[in-house]
């Protein structure tokens, strides 16, 4: 298993409405991950949702995330384009993912993972959906194994994620 109990994890959210940087610490935080808590976050108040006092809150965006997390972590997850149900004007960018990812990989512990899930069908992801694929096909290979997942029976512009492993 690659988040244990102990280790810091990083959920690397941003602009989704309220919604900042996320930092998750304590026994529980793995099954905090595992309950899917950002879409509780962005669904109720912060003292609504569960486990809400392992959590910090951070609003900025996910490309500040190494002003407000120390490493290294053992996971930063992605969650691109906008909060479904919000203001579909609010969005992920390009040019702040691509930052992002950049500050995730230097916060990233050896045999951690970055996962992004990319949804190219809303107004701005064609250009984020390149800075991704582009920025997980260039990585070194030898310091870190890059995979794209995604269903293949449906539309091209469906959802997919990108998983990256540092290499030990």
């Amino acid at each position: 298993m690659i988040i244990q109990s102990m280790h810091t994890k990083l959920n690397g959210v941003a602009r989704l409405g309220h919604l900042g940087v996320i930092r998750v610490e304590g026994a529980d935080a793995a099954s905090f991950l595992h309950n899917q808590l950002t879409q509780d976050f962005s669904l109720l108040g912060l003292s609504e949702a569960r486990l809400a006092d392992m959590v910090t809150l951070v609003h900025t965006g996910h490309e500040e995330m190494q002003q407000h997390v120390n490493g290294p972590v053992k996971a930063v997850l992605f969650n691109l384009g906008y909060l479904p149900g919000g203001d579909h004007s609010i969005i992920t960018r390009p040019e702040t993912t691509g930052v992002a990812l950049l500050h995730s990989l230097k916060l990233l512990a050896t045999g951690g993972i970055v996962m992004v899930t990319v949804y190219p069908g809303h107004g701005g992801g064609v250009g984020e959906k390149q800075t991704v694929d582009d920025w997980a096909a260039g990585l070194e290979p030898r310091q870190y194994h890059s995979w794209r997942m995604g269903q293949m029976n449906v539309i091209s512009d469906a959802p997919y994620c990108i998983l990256i492993q540092k290499a030990a």
